[in-house]
């Protein structure tokens, strides 16, 4: 009996990576912290706004409004990841300090990853894909909105404001 708990407990945790593109089947480590969180598990079946993120931006700003947009619709299953990255130069030089901007100064509770690089050859493997179907990032802020099956359905620049209506409007359509 044992065995075939463990067995269908193995089949079940598999078949959530069946589900999982390819493209965000990724461990990401968690911001200032030594913990790893493997994106499948997190956004299985779930619409995903992610941002590629600043600490010393004209944007930085932003994170407050991310942080409304997660608490608003958190329960309707939109989960919100933030990429911190210094591919414009505007990320903290340590991975602390990046931390107690989002965590301390913006109240951030969503997921936060380590800081990565967001464009060019040495982007990270979801940025890659983000960028192929959507183009690079120009700046800090950029927000890639991805429906319940992976697919991603757009980019806002970062002039963009999370309480935008074409962004609210966008991730109400795909709740």
């Amino acid at each position: 009996m044992k065995l075939y708990m463990l067995l269908g407990l193995f089949i079940l945790s598999n078949s959530v990576f069946a589900n999982c593109p390819a493209w965000l089947n990724h461990s990401i480590d968690r911001l200032h912290s030594n913990k790893t969180v493997n994106l499948c598990e997190v956004v299985q079946n779930k619409p995903v706004l992610i941002v590629n993120t600043a600490s010393h931006c004209g944007y930085t700003k932003q994170f407050k409004g991310l942080e409304a947009l997660h608490q608003q619709y958190k329960t309707k299953g939109l989960v919100v990841i933030g990429f911190p990255s210094d591919s414009f130069n505007q990320e903290a030089s340590q991975e602390a300090e990046t931390a107690e901007v989002c965590y301390k100064n913006f109240g951030v509770s969503f997921l936060m990853s380590k800081p990565i690089l967001v464009k060019g050859k040495a982007a990270h493997p979801i940025f890659k894909t983000l960028n192929q179907q959507q183009g690079e990032p120009a700046w800090n802020f950029n927000k890639y909105l991805v429906d319940a099956n992976g697919q991603v359905v757009k980019r806002f620049d970062s002039w963009v404001k999370p309480s935008a209506s074409a962004l609210t409007k966008e991730i109400e359509a795909v709740l």
